[in-house]
């Protein structure tokens, strides 16, 4: 090297800039490749893309707050929070006796109004009374037929039966109270049919299908699930930019609640 650029003492500044990168250069490629790999050779690995990842929450297709129809006293709840019944069975019973009476005092009438009527036919064919009686006869007895079957129905909202298998969530009243028609009484759920209810982002609609496999992950069991898209939400909601998406669990699922909590995994888009 000529000694003019090695007197100059910006050209030496320069010099031994170039050479500090120089090394530093060389010394980050040794580090980065493996041993016995040539950097003009060998290309970089590509890692697989990491999966996306949605929270979600377990809610049941079937479950409900039910309320009395009529007002009342009630005399027997038969099932405490938590407690399993089948379906049909009564979970809550009013007291009916007024109801009831109502009811016998219909049924009374419309027997009295029938008899009435056989008589007022027999009268008719020996022409002792006209067709107008006839009439008036029928339609008392319509009259107390529809009477009673009032009280009837009357008498059976006195019980409130189960609309499925399920348990209770809570109860609402408690026995021996007294309630409007209206009031609600108990609040049940089927834990057998369990739907999961995950918010993704909207964008990523175009890459989601009914039938589309995923995973869900409970926080409160740990353990991992094989579930499939049911179906997508019907609008994109405008502050957040999510989609609803319900997924559908395997069969025979055991152990989870309407309620619990978890991380839905989608495999990201290449």
């Amino acid at each position: 090297m000529p000694a003019s650029l090695t007197e100059d003492p910006h050209m030496r500044s320069l010099l031994w800039a170039l050479c500090g990168s120089a090394a530093l250069l060389g010394t980050a490629t040794a580090a980065d490749l493996p041993a016995g790999a040539d950097p003009l050779l060998d290309e970089p690995t590509v890692a697989a893309a990491p999966a996306d990842d949605a929270r979600g929450v377990l809610r049941a297709r079937r479950q409900a707050v039910l309320a009395s129809e009529l007002a009342g006293r009630i005399v027997a709840m038969p099932y405490a929070e938590g407690q399993s019944f089948a379906k049909g069975e009564v979970l809550v019973r009013f007291d009916c006796s007024a109801y009831q009476a109502q009811l016998n005092a219909a049924m009374a009438a419309g027997r009295a109004a029938g008899e009435e009527l056989g008589n007022k036919r027999k009268l008719a064919a020996l022409n002792s009374v006209g067709r107008f009686e006839v009439a008036l006869a029928e339609a008392r007895q319509a009259q107390a037929q529809a009477e009673a079957q009032v009280y009837r129905v009357q008498v059976q909202r006195c019980e409130v039966k189960a609309p499925f298998d399920g348990q209770v969530v809570a109860r609402k009243v408690q026995p021996h109270e007294s309630v409007a028609g209206g009031a609600a009484l108990l609040e049940i759920v089927d834990n057998r049919s369990l739907e999961i209810h995950v918010l993704v982002p909207s964008r990523w609609l175009g890459r989601l299908q009914p039938g589309q496999a995923f995973s869900f992950l409970p926080d409160e069991t740990g353990q991992p699930l094989a579930a499939t898209v049911k179906r997508l939400g019907a609008r994109i909601d405008e502050g957040s930019q999510t989609l609803l998406l319900i997924g559908a669990l395997p069969q025979e699922t055991r152990g989870l609640l309407a309620g619990m909590s978890g991380t839905a995994r989608f495999t990201a888009t290449p």
